[in-house]
C-alpha cells in the first residue's frame, strides 16, 4: 500500500513538475503554472462554483455507468452461455459495437432534448457495448471441466451463473469497465460542450472562450479528478468481490 501511494506522489512530481517547467520556459497566459491553476481551484470550489459542475458531472458518469452495467451484464452472460441467443444478438451487436457512439449525439438531441437524458444514454450506449462484448466472451470460454464438475453435483442454472459463470466473469468484467472508464470522461465532456449549460465540459469551454486560463484549467483538473475518483471505485469494487485474483 505504502509502496503504491509512493509511486502515485512520484508520478504526480513528475507531472506537475514537467507543467511547471513548460510553463515557466513558454511564459504564456494560456499556459499559467500549477500553483495559479491550484490556487484557482481552490478559489473556485469554495464559492461553489466549481462544486456544483462537478457533481453534475459525476452524477451523470456514475448513473450512465450503473444502468450500463446493470443492463450489459446479464445479457452478455447469457449470449455467452446461451447458443441461440449468441446466434441472433451477436452478430446486430457486432455491427453496431465498432461505429463511433458519439456522431449520434446530434440525433439523440433531437429525439430527446436538452439537459441530463441524451448525455446520459449517449454514455450508455459506448460503455455498453463494451461490457456486453468482454461478458459475452469470458462466458463462452469458462472451462468446461468446471462446468461439467458443477453439473456432476446436479446444480441448477441459477446456482451455475452464481457459483461459477458470475465469479468467473466479474474481474474480466471490470477490467473491461476500467478500460472504458476513459472512453466515458471524454465523451462526456464532447456532450457538455454541445448544447449544453452545465458540467465539467461546459464550465471549461465557457472559461476558454472567456480566457480565463487558470480557471479552465481548473475544470480539466476536475475532470481528471472525477475520472480517478472513479477508477478508484473500481478498484475497490475488484479488491472488495474479486479476492481470488490476489492470489
Amino acid at each position: 500500500m505504502l509502496g503504491k501511494m509512493r509511486d502515485y506522489l512520484l508520478a504526480l512530481v513528475v507531472i506537475f513538475g514537467s507543467w511547471h517547467l513548460g510553463s515557466s520556459i513558454m511564459a504564456k497566459p494560456f499556459l499559467p503554472t500549477p500553483l495559479a491553476v491550484i490556487q484557482e481551484f481552490s478559489l473556485l470550489l469554495i464559492k461553489g462554483q466549481l462544486l456544483s459542475h462537478f457533481l453534475i458531472s459525476s452524477y451523470r458518469v456514475f448513473l450512465s455507468l450503473a444502468i450500463s452495467f446493470l443492463l450489459a451484464v446479464p445479457l452478455g452472460l447469457v449470449m455467452g452461455r446461451t447458443p441461440a441467443l449468441d446466434r441472433i444478438a451477436a452478430p446486430v451487436i457486432y455491427v453496431l459495437y465498432p461505429l463511433p457512439k458519439s456522431v449520434f449525439l446530434p440525433i439523440i438531441v433531437v429525439f430527446l432534448g436538452l439537459g441530463n437524458l441524451p448525455k446520459i444514454v449517449l454514455i450508455c450506449l459506448i460503455v455498453f457495448f463494451q461490457i456486453v462484448v468482454t461478458a459475452r466472451d469470458a462466458a463462452r470460454n469458462i472451462p468446461l471441466q468446471s462446468l461439467l464438475s458443477l453439473k456432476s453435483l446436479h446444480a441448477t442454472t441459477w446456482q451455475t451463473y452464481r457459483h461459477l459463470v458470475w465469479p468467473y466473469c466479474l474481474p474480466k468484467i471490470l477490467t473491461s469497465l476500467r478500460v472504458s472508464l476513459g472512453t466515458a470522461i471524454a465523451v462526456l465532456f464532447l456532450a457538455e460542450t454541445f448544447a449544453s449549460t452545465d458540467g465539467l465540459g461546459y464550465f471549461i469551454l465557457d472559461a476558454m472562450e472567456r480566457k480565463e486560463y487558470p480557471a479552465m484549467y481548473a475544470g480539466i483538473l476536475a475532470m481528471g479528478l472525477l475520472g480517478v475518483i472513479t477508477y478508484a471505485l473500481v478498484d475497490l469494487i475488484e479488491n472488495r468481490f474479486c479476492k481470488w485474483t490476489k492470489y
